[in-house]
This record gives structure tokens, C-alpha cells and sequence, in this order.
């Protein structure tokens, strides 16, 4: 069962937090990074992403650029821009966006938990990507960006959220994307025993978003248990940052595909070979974004169409069953020749959160074909972690994004 722990965390001084949460780092190249912390000291990329402070002739992995985030983070902790709770609590943590809500709890999980497959995973991780956060982790002493988990939904736990959202919130601000961020404390030593006491009654907990978070996390944990052999189990880096989120309020949006040419096949010979996966119904006037699973919107040569997987190829399959799957292998990879998209420079993802008009300007620009996607459910992630299986690349795209900052749960 779930083991979901109160903490001790370092958190931004009040009045200082809408300058201090930061998106995470992945979401940005090198340039805009440089770009974002520009202006502002405070912001948490500046540790995250420390290559910032140095002129780009500095390698982004040089130990010069961990040093400098351990000297950022622990600088402004002494400086007093983040205080430390007095006790270990839990806190809640909520996002809207577009009017939509979403709450979760802030805690830290366990080691144990990722290891055992309490908390399970749906997608695989690149070592060098985890050799990045594991270094950062491991010179900061700190776990600084959370790890998205998902539950399913209880009645305790959504009961002491709601009570907690009645009282005056810690942090309310809105960032510069538009999203409403607010904060509450749960100190109420019952309030705080009664969730530790839920979740362990909780048997699946799900990695949402932030497997390589994850998995680096889980990694300096076990490392840190090899170098202390006199090691209890309650030590701090047995744990990791988390925020988790009841299945009811979440919500992925699509994750579409650009590929750049036909691979040889004119228009019309496309369309026929798509034909014989496909029923094909043409869009007339401007494009909506598919409204049911099985439907997938294309763009290619100039014409929108709504592609309606044929019944042959359907599957119940949890993995195989899902659109980007049946997609990938029975159009991208035979007809198109896509057939490692992870590697294949001739794909391009693009999150749905820039919408319709962003896959017709890649269309215009350097794509021959764009696909719409209707979002994978929160649901058939559940089932295919389940399964002990793994999505295909790309096929979740959660929104809101996590602040970085807010939270610091440091490990020694």
C-alpha cells in the first residue's frame, strides 16, 4: 500500500512566490531559458536551468553548472527568499486553468513504492535525461521539481481538501500564462494522520507526468542507501517530491503528430492507402479537434478530413487499443515509414495545448500531413500501467504544468 508522507519543506517567503515558481525545466530549449530568467533574479529557472548564468560557451552538463544551482538554491535559503515549515505537514496545491480546476496534494512518496510497483509507470526514461536530474539532485541536496501522480478519486481525501480550500489561502497568485496557482497548509495533526492512514489504503498510485524526475530521484535514493549501509528507511532521500492528483479533476489533452513528406505517395495514393484503415469524411469550413475516441483529424493537401478507424482495427489491447498506437502502427509506420518515432527526424509532436491553427502553420510551412488526435483518457493510462505495459511516445500531454519552486524537499 501506498506510503504518502507529510514533510519539512522549504518554501518561497511569502510575497515572493509569483517570482520565484517557475514552469519546469524541460519545458524549454537552452535559448529560452536564457530568455525567461533574464529579467528576473528570483525565478526558480535560473536554478533549475543553471547554464543560464553562464555565457553559451559553457557546456550545459559541465559540474560547474550543478555548483552554481547548489550555490543559487542554498544562497537564497540563507538569505531568507525561502523559510522552512516547523513540522512536517502536507499541503494543497491548486491549479486553474481556463476555469478548469484541478487540486492535488503536495507530500512525498516512496522509493520503495516505485521499486515494488506501488506507484507505477507508463512510459520508459532516457539515461541521459536521468543523468541530468540526478546530478542536479544529488549537488543540490534537494528534490526541487515535483513528480505528477494521479489516484483514484476517495471520499476521506476529498473531504479534508474541500474543508482545507474554506480556509485563507498560503500563496494565490496567477502567472504569466494565466494560470491561477493557490496554497493551503494542512497542519492539523489528524488532518495530517488521517491522509498518511488513506493513502495507505490506496493500492495503485500513477506517474501522471515527470518519469525522468522520478526515476533520477528513486536512483539517488538507492545510491545514497549503498553509501549508508546504517541507512533506517526514514532518512529523507528514501523519499521524493510529489503532487497527487485525484483521477476526477484530471484532464490530457492531445498530443498531435507532424511528419514532414508522404514518403514518396502522391495525394491521392495517400488517401487511398489511409482509406483502407479508415473510414474518411470530409471537413467542411474550419477544423475542430476530434470529439470521440477511434476519430483522428487530417490535414494534407490543403483539406481537413476525419478519419474513422474501421472496426478490423480496433483492438481492446490497453496499449494497442489506444488512437496514437493504432495510428502509429498501421498508418505512420507502414505507409509513411515512421517506424521508431522517438528517433526519426521526419515526426514532430506537437501538444494540443497550441491548438488547431499551430499543426495548419506546420502544414504550410515545413509538414506534408498533420494528425489531430483525440486525448488519451487518464483511464487508459490507468490501464495500461496496470498491465505493466508502456504507452507509445507522445501520447499524454498534461496541463497545467507543475510550478517549480514552490516546494523543496531537500534529502540530507
Amino acid at each position: 500500500m501506498a506510503v504518502i508522507r507529510p514533510f519539512q519543506a522549504y518554501r518561497p517567503k511569502k510575497g515572493l512566490e509569483d517570482k520565484i515558481a517557475a514552469l519546469p525545466y524541460d519545458v524549454y530549449n537552452r535559448e529560452e531559458a536564457c530568455e525567461a530568467v533574464k529579467d528576473n533574479p528570483l525565478s526558480f529557472l535560473n536554478i533549475d536551468r543553471a547554464e543560464t548564468q553562464f555565457d553559451s560557451s559553457m557546456d550545459t552538463y559541465a559540474d560547474e553548472v550543478y555548483a552554481k544551482a547548489h550555490e543559487l538554491l542554498w544562497g537564497m535559503m540563507e538569505k531568507g527568499e525561502f523559510v522552512q515549515e516547523d513540522k512536517p505537514i502536507y499541503y494543497i496545491y491548486e491549479l486553474t486553468m481556463d476555469g478548469r480546476v484541478q487540486t492535488g496534494i503536495v507530500a512525498c512518496a516512496s522509493v520503495d513504492d516505485y521499486q515494488n510497483q506501488v506507484i507505477k509507470k507508463h512510459e520508459n526514461t532516457r539515461a541521459d535525461k536521468e543523468l541530468d536530474r540526478i546530478r542536479h539532485v544529488e549537488t543540490c541536496k534537494a528534490q526541487t521539481g515535483p513528480i505528477f501522480l494521479a489516484y483514484r478519486a476517495n471520499d476521506v481525501l476529498r473531504e479534508i481538501i474541500a474543508k482545507t480550500k474554506k480556509e485563507n489561502a498560503l500563496y494565490d497568485f496567477t502567472s504569466e500564462d494565466g494560470i491561477i496557482h493557490r496554497v493551503w497548509c494542512i497542519r492539523d495533526d489528524k488532518d495530517v494522520k488521517t491522509i498518511e492512514n488513506t493513502f495507505a489504503g490506496i493500492g495503485q498510485i500513477y506517474i501522471a507526468d515527470g518519469h525522468h524526475r522520478c526515476a533520477s530521484a528513486v536512483k539517488v535514493g538507492l545510491k545514497k542507501r549503498e553509501e549508508n549501509p546504517a541507512y533506517t528507511g526514514t532518512e529523507e532521500f528514501n523519499y521524493f517530491l510529489s503532487v497527487l492528483f485525484a483521477d476526477e479533476e484530471l484532464m490530457i489533452m492531445d498530443y498531435n503528430r507532424v511528419v514532414k513528406d508522404l514518403n514518396g505517395l502522391s495525394v491521392d495514393g495517400f488517401m487511398t492507402r489511409v482509406s483502407e484503415i479508415f473510414d474518411i469524411v470530409k471537413v467542411e469550413g474550419e477544423c475542430t479537434k476530434p470529439s470521440a475516441k477511434g476519430e483522428i483529424a487530417m490535414l494534407v493537401g490543403g483539406r481537413w478530413h476525419l478519419l474513422k478507424v474501421k472496426d478490423k482495427y480496433k483492438s481492446k489491447d490497453p496499449v494497442d487499443g489506444l488512437d496514437v498506437a493504432i495510428l502509429q502502427n498501421h498508418l505512420l509506420a507502414p505507409v509513411l515509414g515512421i517506424e521508431d518515432p522517438k528517433t526519426d527526424k521526419r515526426i514532430d509532436f506537437v501538444g494540443g495545448i497550441r491548438g488547431i491553427s499551430e499543426l495548419e502553420r506546420r502544414v504550410k510551412t515545413d509538414s506534408a500531413v498533420a494528425f489531430a488526435m483525440h486525448p488519451t483518457s487518464i483511464h487508459e493510462l490507468f490501464a495500461v500501467a496496470d498491465a505493466g505495459l508502456l504507452m507509445p511516445p507522445k501520447s499524454t500531454w498534461f496541463e497545467p504544468k507543475l510550478r517549480s519552486g514552490l516546494f523543496i524537499h531537500t534529502i540530507d
